[in-house]
């Protein structure tokens, strides 16, 4: 969702200096000031259900009382996230609409369609950094491996044979296993699903054999052991499931993922109500009861990054996207 060499993974920008953050001509009390005036729809591109879903949803309950208007999360699934992106991209930039944006969308997506409903730089102002994180390789017990090398040797020896689960063409674990297939000299079979809870259900009942995931959504599988864990997608060891080697550790630096969540407003909306939002909501990460319950139980990583330094992220790794993109050689379907 992607530091990916870089990352899968949310969120996105307007370029430095832009027009996203001109402030509104008129009134002195300005915009921030008198909003919101109505309820604030906070869009997610996955279903119910999802990490993403729960964190978003925690964060719209919490927001709701602190800005005395509903915070709605909209679950506005398919195309790869790109019709709930584009929708964000649309809407009208007075803070009414928000975008629970996740990183492959803006660094990724681009590079593997002809034609998207959205520019990942002229089309957002981004507001707040959520959390990151990497995902974990988890397979069914049905597969004879106990380790990364065991799942690597068997599949050369059953080319085409051994099927992984994704959340979609273009998502973050397609792509890793196109890398680690190229540089491995393996075949996989790659199914893809329409979102994490039906790739899960998949995984447990050995429809596919394995699949990459986040920490929150596989731990308590890996405990009861109706999964194996066998790697972790981030540069460093999760604090979660510290047991796990990093993708880096076992010599494949290039597949390398990080996902991240960040809010966003449609470009255009006015500085002093990006900054009011930002505000808001960086104090209620900081709140150690939230911080505990919706991060960090969760195995994520707090965000803290602000407009600014969400543009600089985001230009950097649509370059870096490019690069693995090409390198991958895969293609959305």
């Amino acid at each position: 969702m992607i530091r990916p060499l870089l990352i899968i993974g949310v969120i996105f920008a307007a370029s430095l200096g832009s027009s996203a953050y001109a402030q509104a001509p008129g009134t002195s009390t300005g915009p921030a000031q008198v909003w919101p005036t109505r309820p604030v729809r906070l869009v997610l591109g996955l279903p119910p259900g999802s990490g993403s879903d729960l964190l978003a949803r925690a964060l719209a309950q919490r927001l709701t009382g602190q800005w005395g208007q509903p915070v709605v999360v909209e679950n506005r699934t398919g195309a790869n996230t790109i019709i709930a992106t584009g929708a964000v991209a649309r809407a009208a930039a007075d803070g009414h609409t928000l975008l629970f944006g996740i990183g492959y969308s803006f660094t990724l997506i681009p590079h593997l369609y002809a034609k998207i409903p959205y520019d990942p730089i002229d089309d957002f102002a981004p507001i707040t950094m959520l959390a990151e994180f990497g995902t974990v390789l988890v397979v069914n017990p049905a597969l004879p491996v106990n380790n990364f090398s065991e799942l690597i040797a068997l599949a050369r020896s059953q080319p085409g044979k051994i099927i992984y689960g994704s959340i979609g063409s273009g998502s973050s674990p397609h792509l890793m296993w196109e890398m680690i297939g190229n540089k491995a000299g393996i075949k996989l079979l790659h199914v893809p699903y329409k979102g994490q809870s039906q790739l899960m259900i998949a995984a447990l009942t050995n429809e596919v054999n394995l699949t990459w995931a986040g920490v929150f959504s596989v731990r308590p599988h890996v405990t009861n052991g109706k999964l194996k864990a066998l790697a972790y997608s981030g540069g460093k060891r999760s604090s979660a499931m510290p047991e796990l080697p990093t993708i880096v550790e076992l010599g494949y630096p290039e597949a390398r993922t990080e996902v991240w969540y960040a809010l966003f407003a449609p470009a255009r909306t006015p500085r002093t109500l990006i900054d009011r939002i930002h505000g808001d909501v960086s104090k209620l990460l900081a709140e150690p009861d939230f911080r505990e319950k919706e991060i960090l139980s969760k195995g994520y990583e707090p965000g803290g990054l602000g407009p600014e330094e969400i543009t600089a992220l985001i230009r950097r790794d649509l370059v870096a996207g490019g690069m693995l993109v090409k390198i991958s050689g895969a293609r959305a379907e």
